[in-house]
C-alpha cells in the first residue's frame, strides 16, 4: 500500500515541477476598474450532483474503515520526542495531538503535523491514530515540511470553494516555493476571470469558519475509480497510476473529497489568513497535447501579521522585478520572433561583458585555458555521451544532407571530452582546466520562458577540470576558494550541500566512498577555515558521481542555486579517456616509444534488427588511467545571474559592473566644451560617461541622471573648467545629492580607478558638499 499511496504524491509532484504546461494566458482589459465584469452568484444553487454522489459513497465506505481500525489490537507503545523525553501510549489510539496537548495547548495550535522517525516521507496527521512506537516531531508552519502540509491543507479549501463556484472538475493542487496552486477543468472550457477572485475568497473564509475536518480514508483502486467517475482527469490518474490490487488515500472537508496521499492540518480553522495571487492556463499533465485547465494560484498563513510581510516583500519584490528594471534601463529585451532569446541592448551588454572579463580574470589567476567549441555537433556525440536517449527532447535538432541528424549543444561537456581525448595525455599535464563561454541552446517549451530566469539561448561560465583521483580534494578546495571571490564580490553568502551515492549508480562501491571522503574532508577543511557550514544530503548525488550544490541568498533572503560542483566517472568511461600514469612514463623511457599507448577503436558487437546496442566501454591501455571530471559552474548561466543581479541590486549598479558610471552635466553652453573633455578623459580610462548637452534645466538633468542610477554625476562650470575640477553628486551618498563636492580631475581619476578595479563600494570622496553654482545667463 504504501507504494501505491506515493503514486498521486509523484504525479502531484510531477506536475509542480513541470511548468512547461503552464500557458501565458490573456486577460481582457477591463474599462470599468472593477476588476471584471458582475461576478454572480457566489455559488451554484443547486449545487453539482456529483458532490452529493461522492459523498454518500465516503460515507458508506468510511464506515467500513473505522471498524477496521476499531477491531485492530491495542498495544502499549512508547513516543520519543525531539528532547529525548518519552510518552507512552496506546497503538491505534494515542494520536500526535493527544502528545502535543498533553505539553500545552498553545503547542497543539502552533503544530500543522507530526513527523515519526525523522522521515519526511513519515508526516502523519495530528488527528491519526500512532500504529507502532516511534520518535516523533512535532513540526510548526516555520518549519519546511510543515509549510508544504499547511499549503497542501490551503490548496484543498481552495479546491473546495472552486467546486462550489464552478462545478469544475478538480485535477492536481500542490504546494509550491510561494504558495500552492489548484488546476482545473471548468465546464465548457470556461476560464476563472478575475472578478472570481472576491466570491472565492468569500467561500474560502465560510469554510475556514466552519473548521471543517480533515478526514483519511484508504480506497482500493476500484472504489477510486466509482467515486470519482464524473472527473476524467482523476479517473486518468488513478488508471494510469495507481496498479490493480491495490490502494491510496483521499482526504475530506466539508463536501470536498479528493484523491490525496495527505497529510493536512486537523481542520480547515487552522488557516488564519488566505489570498488567490494569480490565475493563469495550463495543460493536463503540462502536456500540450491534453485539455486545457485553468490554474488558481494562493498562499495562506497561520496569523495576519504574516500574510502583511509576505504582501510587503511581493511589492517590493515587483520594484526590483528584473524584466521590469531590465526595461526601464534599457538593459534588454525580447522579440516574438525568437522566443527565449535575450535581445542584449547596449547598456545590457556592458553588464554582460564585464561579468565575463571578471571571471576570465579570475580563471587567468586560477590556471583555467579558455577554449571555443561548435555550436552544433553530429547526434552521435551525445550517443557517446549518454545524453541523447534522456535529454534529445529538450535539444534543437536538425537533419544535415538527408542523413545526419545534428543539435545545437545544450552544454559542453561532451566538447571538453573530445578536446581531452584528441591525443594522448600524460599525468604531468593534470589537472587540466578548461573553460568555455560557448552558447547553449535548451528547447524550453515557450509557457515555462520567464525572462532571463529561463531562456532558450545562453552562456555559462563553464568548465570541466579533469585530474586524477589524489588531486580531488586539493581542486575542491580551489574551487571552494572561487566561489568566495565571486559571491564576496556582490554581497552573496551562500549554503552548500553534499549530495551522495543514490540507490541506482554508476561505477564501483569503493571510488564512491573515496570520492564522497575527499569531497566531506574538503567541505570540513573550509567550514574550519573560516567557511560556511554545509549539509548532507543524502542519496541525491548524480548517477554519476556525488556533487555539491551551492544555492547563494540575496538581499531580500530568497534563495537561487547558481554554482554547481559535481564528481563525474561516467563520462571519461564514456568517451574511453585516459592519461599516461608516471609508471607508463618510466616505461616508454626505459623500453622505447613503441611501448606508448595507441588508441584503438572497438567496435560494438553486431546486434539484432530492433534491439538496442549495448554500450562497449573502451578497455585502458596498459600503464593508463581513467581521469575523474569535474563539471563546475560558479555564475552558472550569465543571463540567469543577471537576472539575481538586477534584483538583489533592485537596478542600482556597483561602480564597478555599472552600464551608467558618470554623468557630466554642464551648467550653461558656454561649459559644453570641458564637459565634453572630462567625457573623453574618463572614457580613456574606459569607464562608461555620458554627457547631458540637452536645453533642460540643470535640477532636471540632474535628475535625469538620479534616476537612470548614474553612480557619480559630474556638474562643470567655471570654477571647474578653470580649476580643472568636477563638482561630484554620489548616488550612494545622500549628503551629495543637493549639493557636490568639488574634485579636483586628476584625483577623481585616481579614486574612481581604483574603486572600480578594487570591486568596492566605498565612498571615495568623503567630506563635506559644497554647493554647485548656478547655471550662467544665456
Amino acid at each position: 500500500m504504501e507504494k501505491a499511496q506515493k503514486v498521486v504524491d509523484s504525479v502531484a509532484d510531477g506536475v509542480k515541477k513541470v511548468t512547461i504546461g503552464e500557458k501565458k494566458q490573456k486577460v481582457k482589459k477591463d474599462k470599468s476598474g472593477d476588476g471584471g465584469a458582475d461576478a454572480g452568484p457566489l455559488e451554484l444553487n443547486p449545487a453539482p450532483q456529483f458532490l452529493e454522489d461522492r459523498l454518500q459513497l465516503f460515507n458508506k465506505l468510511k464506515e467500513k474503515f473505522d471498524a477496521e481500525i476499531a477491531a485492530k489490537p491495542r498495544e502499549p507503545i512508547t513516543i520519543t520526542l525531539a528532547d529525548g523525553s518519552i510518552k507512552t501510549g496506546t497503538s491505534w489510539e494515542t494520536t500526535p495531538a493527544d502528545i502535543a496537548k498533553g505539553i500545552s495547548s498553545s503547542l497543539f495550535k502552533r503544530t500543522v503535523v507530526a513527523k515519526l522517525n525523522g522521515d519526511s516521507e513519515q508526516l502523519w496527521d495530528l488527528e491519526r491514530p500512532l500504529e507502532a512506537s516511534c520518535k516523533l516531531e512535532l513540526l510548526s508552519f516555520d518549519d519546511e515540511d510543515g509549510k508544504k502540509v499547511f499549503w497542501h491543507s490551503s490548496a484543498h479549501i481552495l479546491g473546495e470553494a472552486s467546486e462550489r463556484r464552478f462545478g469544475c472538475s478538480l485535477c492536481i493542487g500542490p504546494p509550491i516555493s510561494d504558495g500552492f496552486y489548484y488546476e482545473m477543468g471548468l465546464p465548457e472550457g470556461a476560464a476563472v476571470q478575475q472578478s472570481d477572485w472576491k466570491p472565492l475568497e468569500t467561500l474560502v473564509s465560510k469554510i475556514v469558519k466552519e473548521k471543517q475536518p480533515f478526514e483519511r480514508l484508504v480506497l482500493s483502486k476500484e472504489d477510486l475509480l466509482e467515486m470519482f467517475k464524473y472527473n476524467k482527469y482523476k479517473q486518468h490518474i488513478i488508471k494510469d497510476k495507481i496498479a490493480d490490487g491495490t490502494s491510496t488515500t483521499v482526504y475530506r472537508n466539508g463536501p470536498l473529497i479528493d484523491l490525496c496521499r495527505g497529510p493536512h492540518v486537523p481542520n480547515t480553522g487552522r488557516i488564519e489568513t488566505f489570498a488567490i495571487m494569480k490565475n493563469s492556463a495550463s495543460y493536463f499533465l503540462g502536456n500540450k497535447d491534453n485539455d486545457s485547465l485553468q490554474r488558481i494560484y494562493g498562499v495562506s498563513f497561520p496569523d495576519k501579521k504574516q500574510m502583511a510581510e509576505h504582501k510587503k516583500f511581493l511589492e517590493e519584490a515587483a520594484k526590483r522585478d528584473h524584466r521590469k528594471i531590465g526595461r526601464d534601463q534599457e538593459l534588454f529585451f525580447f522579440h516574438e520572433l525568437s522566443p527565449g532569446s535575450a535581445m542584449w541592448l547596449p547598456h545590457g551588454t556592458r553588464i554582460y561583458n564585464t561579468l565575463q572579463e571578471f571571471l576570465r580574470n579570475e580563471y587567468w589567476k586560477r590556471g583555467y585555458n579558455e577554449v571555443i567549441t561548435p555550436n552544433m555537433y553530429n547526434s552521435e556525440l551525445w550517443k557517446t555521451s549518454g545524453h541523447w536517449d534522456y535529454y534529445k527532447d529538450d535539444m534543437f535538432t536538425f537533419g544535415v544532407e538527408e542523413k545526419d541528424v545534428f543539435a545545437l549543444k545544450p552544454m559542453n561537456c561532451p566538447g571538453h571530452c573530445l578536446m581531452f581525448d584528441h591525443r594522448e595525455r600524460s599525468h604531468r599535464e593534470l589537472p587540466w582546466r578548461v573553460a568555455d563561454f560557448g552558447v547553449l541552446h535548451r528547447n524550453e517549451a515557450s509557457g515555462a520562458l520567464s525572462g532571463l530566469t529561463r531562456v532558450r539561448r545562453f552562456q555559462q561560465d563553464d568548465a570541466h577540470i579533469f585530474c586524477r583521483e589524489d588531486q580531488i580534494e586539493d581542486e575542491i578546495t580551489s574551487l571552494f576558494d572561487f566561489l568566495q571571490t565571486v559571491y564576496g564580490a556582490f554581497g552573496f553568502t551562500f549554503k552548500m550541500k553534499l549530495s551522495t551515492r543514490p540507490e541506482k549508480f554508476m561505477g564501483k562501491r569503493e571510488t564512491w566512498d573515496m570520492a564522497e571522503a575527499k569531497l566531506e574532508s574538503a567541505l570540513n577543511l573550509f567550514c574550519k577555515s573560516g567557511g560556511v557550514p554545509w549539509e548532507l544530503n543524502e542519496g541525491d548525488g548524480a548517477f554519476y558521481g556525488p556533487k555539491i550544490d551551492i544555492t547563494i541568498s540575496d538581499c531580500l533572503r530568497r534563495d537561487w542555486q547558481c554554482a554547481t560542483i559535481q564528481l563525474d566517472f561516467q563520462l571519461p568511461q564514456n568517451f574511453g579517456l585516459e592519461y599516461m600514469t608516471s609508471e607508463m612514463v618510466t616505461k616508454s623511457k626505459e623500453e622505447g616509444s613503441e611501448l606508448a599507448p595507441k588508441k584503438e577503436k572497438v567496435e560494438a558487437p553486431a546486434a539484432e534488427a530492433g534491439a538496442k546496442k549495448e554500450r562497449v566501454y573502451k578497455p585502458l591501455t596498459p600503464g593508463c588511467a581513467r581521469p575523474v571530471m569535474i563539471h563546475r559552474a560558479i555564475a552558472g548561466s550569465i543571463e540567469r545571474f543577471t537576472a539575481i543581479l538586477t534584483e538583489h541590486f533592485g537596478g542600482k549598479w556597483p561602480f564597478w559592473l555599472s552600464p551608467r558610471q558618470i554623468l557630466v552635466i554642464p551648467v550653461g553652453v558656454g561649459f559644453f566644451d570641458y564637459a565634453k573633455e572630462v567625457q573623453t578623459i574618463f572614457k580613456g580610462q574606459k569607464m562608461f560617461v555620458d554627457v547631458d548637452l540637452s536645453g533642460n534645466t540643470l535640477q532636471k538633468k540632474v535628475r535625469t541622471g538620479q534616476l537612470a542610477q548614474y553612480n557619480f554625476i559630474f556638474v562643470v562650470g567655471d570654477q571647474e573648467m578653470k580649476g580643472r575640477e568636477v563638482n561630484v553628486r554620489n548616488r550612494d551618498d545622500p549628503a551629495t545629492q543637493d549639493r557636490g563636492k568639488p574634485v579636483a580631475l586628476q584625483e577623481a581619476i585616481e579614486k574612481l580607478t581604483a574603486l572600480r578595479d578594487s570591486k568596492k563600494s566605498d565612498n571615495p570622496f568623503p567630506g563635506d558638499a559644497k554647493p554647485v553654482e548656478k547655471p550662467a545667463k544665456a
